[in-house]
Parts: structure tokens; sequence; C-alpha cells
């Protein structure tokens, strides 16, 4: 997997399509976040180390 980091804060592209799944990787559930108008724009993290979104409020 390549990742890039950017500034939470910027937008690099006024066209971002971003969407979260849970999907099985490697027989495992992983919590999978992605921009799906860009090639390799995506970060995964196992299911039981994402956040919940209670937590977040």
């Amino acid at each position: 997997m390549v990742s890039e980091a950017a500034s939470v804060g910027s937008r690099s592209s006024d066209t971002d399509d971003v969407v979260a799944a849970v999907d099985e990787i490697d027989g495992n559930p992983h919590l999978v976040i992605a921009d799906i108008a860009r090639d390799e724009r995506w970060i995964a993290v196992t299911e039981t180390d994402a956040a919940a979104l209670d937590e977040w409020r």
C-alpha cells in the first residue's frame, strides 16, 4: 500500500469523493477510508483499532 499524507485542513483536489466501508483484508475486518476519485488514495485500519463514532462526539 502506498500512502501519502496531507494536512487535514487542506484540500488537494476539487473532485474529492471520500467513502468509508468495513472490508476484509487478510481474513480480518478493516475500516477502509478511500478517495474513490483518485488512485492509491486510501487507508485501512483493523476494525478493533478504529474509533467508534460515539468516541468522536
